[in-house]
């Protein structure tokens, strides 16, 4: 059965919503989820603990993409973990 991972970016509020992506925004957090559905859930607890979480409304905004995992058994590995980043945004996602 597939899973999800939910794509949580934290963009500035003058990146027009269709140009906010993992390559500019000021955070990208990654969580699986088991659906579609939890795609749209549950970010505000990862966002929360973020240093980020004040700054949500006022100059930043939160975007949420959902990308499937296919082929994913519950005993194969996690998807891979955020890592901090060097160059500008906070994390970016391993390769």
């Amino acid at each position: 059965m597939d899973s999800f991972a939910a794509i949580v970016l934290v963009c500035l509020s003058s990146v027009e919503v269709p140009a906010c992506n993992q390559e500019n925004a000021l955070d990208v957090r990654s969580v699986e989820v088991a659906n579609e559905m939890s795609c749209l859930y549950g970010w505000q607890e990862v966002i929360a603990r973020t240093p980020r979480a004040e700054d949500v409304g006022k100059d930043t905004y939160v975007k949420t993409l959902c990308e499937r995992i296919k082929g994913r058994d519950k005993a194969a590995k996690p998807p891979r973990r955020m890592r901090p980043a060097t160059r500008g945004r906070a994390y970016t996602r391993r390769r």
